[in-house]
């Protein structure tokens, strides 16, 4: 499927109070509540109507639902949902997510809203807490096994809880019939519950580790040691149990120690928030830098690092690390790795793809990495399994310096767009190595000719004139039989003929009279180009076969003296490359034309009229290769 257009430079996290629109009407929430009550009537949604399409995707209702009526970040951009307020129901009773009272239907309406967001109900099957904790705060997640648990894991939560994150944690289970059942301590298995304290206790002349766990349904609590009513409370003074909060009450919330606490539950869940999502006063936030970008089958979609063949032509971040953690030699930082739009997608058989990163020592040049790199030199870290999540994250503490960052599929040519984000104690700088368009411009049209010809100019010679007659001028359709007649002569290279289309294209770049033909002078030039581009294609044609991968297509543009941006790369892998991501020679030639075209027309423009072009060259280019 295409992907659209992304700027990939680094852009500040984005803010609640600047939610973009998702109504089709490009209308928000105050201007359709305005209209309703200037008509009268109630808002009915043809975004997403009271229908089965928006309930199930793959099949029909299992029931026949009645809508009634009772009388929210997304990929790193908030986003104004607008939803009627008609409600799935069966016998008077709402089907799907309900509170206990039947007046109340916050939760229901916020439910819709991620529905909408998501296509349908049936696609927010399968999810899981951490994504809806960052699809409604614009957190970034984080999930630990606690028995595989760093040894800083104690500090970990302790600076989590103090940036105000959403922690939770579960015990898991073996089987349906284990869930929601209790242990001897009074804990629920494969029950969500949450973290609300980590602190250090003066117990008997020594300091211990506490946390404090609440059970949401406020009742349901921990009973072995620093549970509400232990013993272990009569060795701690008042001041201190003030300090903790602590008070025997059957509330849910309940203080446990710190070891007894890995023992018992076995996931942990860290929703990191960022800092627009926290007040002021915050002492603890953390800084943030985004990316965005996609994989493009033929082009970025290059797959992890088993296949070393297209590997190094995915996306390519660098990420700058200058400041140490403070009292630490290292930096700390959370990578997370997101893929968009998933979920939305399920109705068209989309699934999640496995995804991962991995993450490189940058060895001090700019300019995308080659192959040859990721032949010789190993990662520096990565993210730790490559599984189909929508996000996949994970934290890492490296010495200060740059590093290359690369998010990839598992497997190559599979397509999607991603954002990966960047959570870092201290400022961290993240450049996109593909960003900026760097191109050569192309050798002056008229070199001067050498003294005497040479025995292939003279061969030429007679051949235009032959076909031409004393103007010695020829036309595309002789141009195409006089290149055709050579390069069949030539020995080691394997392609179909050159297109007609081709040659016209020929002519458009190097015809300076203007009456669509092309003079020998011209065409010696030419043929000097077309030489260094045959060598540069079978210098990229690994297996002799005619055509080149159209992964190789960086690598052969840059040799011919283009440097592309994804997106341009991406393009033209669109435009050119067939279903088995082959590109042949004449394809080849045509897209060299073009862009020597495209880059010398902008060149002109620009220096006769600075005004009369406001584009830049990559965005030129762009025009030029899409007319």
């Amino acid at each position: 499927m295409p992907y659209l257009y992304q700027n990939s430079k680094p852009r500040p996290a984005a803010h609640p109070g600047a939610a973009r629109g998702t109504h089709s009407s490009g209308k928000g929430y105050e201007q359709l509540k305005r209209e309703c009550l200037q008509r009268g009537v109630l808002f009915e949604d043809p975004d997403f109507p009271a229908c089965n399409s928006s309930l199930f995707f793959s099949e029909n209702p299992p029931i026949p639902f009645v809508w009634k009526r009772p009388g929210f970040w997304q990929h790193n951009e908030w986003l104004d949902v607008v939803i009627d307020d008609r409600l799935p129901t069966f016998k008077g009773r709402l089907v799907f997510l309900h509170s206990a009272e039947l007046n109340e239907f916050w939760s229901a309406l916020l439910e819709k809203a991620y529905a909408k967001l998501n296509g349908s109900y049936e696609s927010l099957k399968g999810g899981s807490t951490i994504e809806a904790m960052e699809d409604f705060t614009g957190g970034i997640g984080e999930m630990y096994d606690v028995k595989a648990a760093p040894d800083n894991f104690y500090e970990i939560l302790e600076k989590a809880l103090k940036r105000c994150s959403m922690v939770g944690c579960s015990i898991d289970t073996s089987s349906a019939a284990e869930s929601e059942a209790r242990t001897p301590f009074g804990l629920v298995k494969g029950h969500a519950y949450s973290v609300t304290g980590i602190e250090q206790v003066s117990y008997r002349g020594r300091q211990v580790q506490l946390i404090r766990i609440r059970n949401p349904w406020g009742q349901v609590e921990w009973n072995g040691p620093w549970s509400d009513n232990s013993a272990e409370w009569q060795s701690v003074s008042p001041s201190e149990q003030r300090r903790l909060s602590q008070a025997a009450r059957d509330d849910g919330e309940f203080w446990m120690k710190f070891e007894d606490f890995k023992v018992h539950f076995d996931k942990v869940e860290i929703c990191n928030l960022t800092p627009d999502a926290l007040e002021d006063s915050t002492a603890h936030k953390w800084e943030v830098t985004i990316h965005q970008g996609s994989w493009v089958r033929g082009a970025t979609a290059g797959g992890c690092r088993n296949f070393l063949e297209t590997f190094w032509t995915n996306p390519q971040i660098k990420l700058h690390l200058t400041e140490k953690d403070n009292g630490q030699d290292e930096c700390t930082f959370i990578a997370a790795l997101m893929q968009k739009g998933r979920r939305k997608l399920k109705k068209l058989g989309a699934e999640m793809l496995t995804i991962g990163y991995s993450i490189y020592e940058s060895p001090g040049r700019d300019g995308h990495l080659g192959k040859d790199f990721f032949r010789f030199h190993p990662s520096k870290a990565r993210s730790k399994t490559y599984i189909n999540l929508r996000e996949v994250s994970h934290r890492f503490k490296l010495p200060p310096g740059d590093y290359i960052l690369i998010p990839t599929t598992f497997e190559p040519h599979q397509e999607a767009d991603f954002c990966l984000r960047i959570f870092s104690e201290k400022k961290a700088i993240i450049q996109d190595l593909d960003e900026n368009v760097a191109i050569d411009l192309p050798e002056p049209l008229h070199p001067a000719p050498s003294p005497q010809e040479t025995e292939e100019e003279k061969q030429f010679r007679a051949l235009f004139e032959q076909i031409s007659g004393q103007d010695m001028e020829i036309s595309a359709e002789e141009l195409e039989y006089v290149l055709n007649s050579v390069l069949k002569k030539t020995k080691n290279i394997k392609f179909k003929n050159l297109s007609l289309i081709s040659c016209r294209n020929i002519i458009s770049l190097m015809d300076t009279s203007g009456n669509g033909k092309l003079e020998f002078s011209e065409f010696r030039v030419f043929w000097e180009k077309m030489k260094k581009w045959i060598s540069i294609f079978l210098q990229f044609d690994f297996d002799k076969s005619g055509s080149m991968s159209s992964y190789e297509l960086r690598g052969a543009l840059k040799a011919a003296g283009y440097q592309l941006n994804n997106y341009l790369l991406q393009l033209i892998v669109l435009r050119y490359a067939d279903e088995q991501f082959q590109i042949d020679f004449d394809d080849f030639l045509n897209c060299l034309i073009r862009l020597e075209n495209a880059s010398r027309v902008f060149q002109a423009l620009s220096v006769k009229n600075k005004e009369f072009i406001n584009l830049n060259i990559g965005e030129f280019i762009n025009l030029a290769m899409n007319i």
